[in-house]
């Protein structure tokens, strides 16, 4: 069985896991804290399997693939079916192009180990770190709102209808967007997109609330 190495609230899991639940593939979860015991991901039991010391991090049999992105590709091609992204090389680069404004501009920035850096190195107050991330999201977001709104590909989803890889990653996005108090009223179709998506019993199996670690 598929093994993931996940935290709850972790967005890049929770990618994965919205990856795995739409492709209907069973699979165990394997909780790694980032913040018991001074953080388990930075412990040598997990370095072992993910030098990177970074979640998640997928086990399929005898292989190892860290990065989100990475995963959710390669269970698209080692498990045809329900498909993550469009058969045509256009709408596959549209929606690659959409999950990386996530999970390259938006994500990597307000990391957990970017935010525990301003705080513990920089001093940077609550405050300040709570605007730094909102600034962040919301400057990617308005990007993602302008491409959806005027893109005649947008559907129910992302792209089309039927979601794929650009809703995994808006998804997990719009949660954390959610718990740091961001206002989504200029994202409409965001919005819209998040409502459908979270109706979707798939999306509600990946939801953080519904990890076996939650808290």
């Amino acid at each position: 069985m598929l093994k993931l190495y996940s935290y709850f609230r972790s967005s890049a899991a929770y990618r994965v896991r919205l990856g795995l639940q739409l492709k209907d593939l069973a699979y165990e979860t394997m909780p790694v804290h980032l913040l018991r015991h001074g953080g388990e991901h930075l412990q040598a039991g997990y370095r072992a399997i993910n030098p990177g010391a970074l979640l998640p991090c997928l086990q399929d049999g005898e292989i190892t693939i860290s990065q989100s992105l990475a995963i959710l590709d390669y269970l698209d091609e080692a498990y045809p079916g329900r498909a993550l992204l469009p058969a045509d090389p256009a709408g596959r680069a549209r929606v690659r192009a959409l999950a990386l404004i996530v999970a390259c501009d938006i994500h990597p920035i307000n990391n957990l180990r970017v935010l525990k850096y301003l705080g513990n190195t920089l001093r940077v107050s609550e405050e300040e770190k709570a605007a730094w991330y909102r600034h962040w999201i919301e400057e990617g977001f308005r990007a993602i709102e302008t491409h959806l709104a005027r893109d005649e590909h947008t559907g129910d989803f992302c792209h089309g209808d039927q979601p794929t890889l650009a809703d995994c990653c808006l998804i997990p996005q719009v949660f954390n967007a959610e718990r740091f108090s961001v206002d989504l009223t200029p994202y409409p179709t965001i919005r819209r997109i998040n409502r459908l998506c979270v109706e979707l019993e798939a999306f509600a199996a990946a939801h953080p609330a519904r990890q076996p670690d939650s808290e």
